[in-house]
């Protein structure tokens, strides 16, 4: 069966009615094209950082994952799947998470692991990658700079996920900028780091991220679907919008996988254990 799936770049701020307005309307017209998984950026509820220099007051507002602002999501989302980044409040933590939901509540939740530069002045780390079920396929998620490590992606390849959503608010280069974001150094890592992971894991890939400018940074948008032989299937480009594809998940899989198969050619045996940097 065939799904149609839809990943967005689109900005986001700390005004979190005008990002529910925003993640209605795109919800909305999503519906109408028939998309039955949207994926939403990274920090979508109450924006990302203004900057990388960890201020402590530079944090999005925190939210409860069991309270009123999920619900109020899960109700958008309705009979679609929806993932969406958040501030989630755990305690005196702060996590970057991702969560996914439908009508019937939370389907799944990641929190980031990997966080560049000073990210961890402000938020406290995951620990882990779980794939989960879902109305639509085995879904797995990571948020950004999780992307950037290809274990990653394979621990949720091994987890059984058919489809990876990444979240990201993946921001251009400060320190060699370009003038045309598209030719930016960083907008080229961050379509490479899609292909390949679709690929090295033979998976189909929704990548969605934040586009625009908040505080000192300026997203790259260039949301995409990637197919299980790496090949893009939908992008946005820079200005942003939604990335649409349709697609036989589990058909695409099994063809990419036939004679192939990444998952199914592994030699862990062959694989020595990974040294510590600088180590020898």
């Amino acid at each position: 069966m065939k799904l149609r799936m839809g990943a967005v770049a689109a900005p986001f701020d700390r005004d979190l009615e005008g990002d529910f307005a925003r993640i209605e309307q795109l919800i909305t017209a999503a519906r109408a094209e028939g998309i039955g998984l949207l994926a939403l950026p990274e920090a979508c509820l109450g924006g990302y950082l203004l900057s990388m220099d960890g201020d402590p007051r530079d944090v999005p507002p925190a939210l409860d994952p069991a309270g009123p602002e999920i619900r109020r999501l899960a109700a958008l989302a309705g009979d679609m799947v929806v993932c969406a980044g958040y501030c989630e409040a755990d305690g005196p933590l702060r996590y970057n998470s991702v969560v996914c939901v439908n009508g019937d509540g939370v389907l799944g939740h990641h929190r980031k692991v990997h966080q560049p530069l000073s990210e961890d002045a402000l938020f406290a780390a995951g620990d882990s990658f779980s794939a989960f079920d879902t109305p639509i396929g085995r879904l797995g998620m990571m948020i950004c700079y999780d992307k950037a490590f290809p274990e990653s992606a394979r621990a949720l390849a091994l987890d059984g996920a058919e489809i990876v959503v990444c979240a990201s608010a993946w921001p251009a280069s400060r320190t060699d900028p370009a003038p045309d974001l598209a030719d930016d150094r960083w907008t080229r890592r961050f379509d490479l780091f899609d292909q390949a992971r679709a690929l090295e894991n033979q998976v189909v890939w929704l990548s969605a991220n934040q586009s625009g400018v908040f505080g000192a940074l300026r997203f790259v948008g260039s949301a995409k679907v990637v197919g299980p032989g790496g090949e893009v299937l939908a992008r946005t480009g820079v200005p942003g919008g939604v990335a649409v594809a349709e697609l036989d998940v589990r058909a695409a899989l099994e063809t990419a996988r036939r004679s192939m198969g990444h998952l199914r050619d592994r030699r862990p045996d062959a694989y020595r254990p990974a040294l510590a940097v600088g180590g020898s």
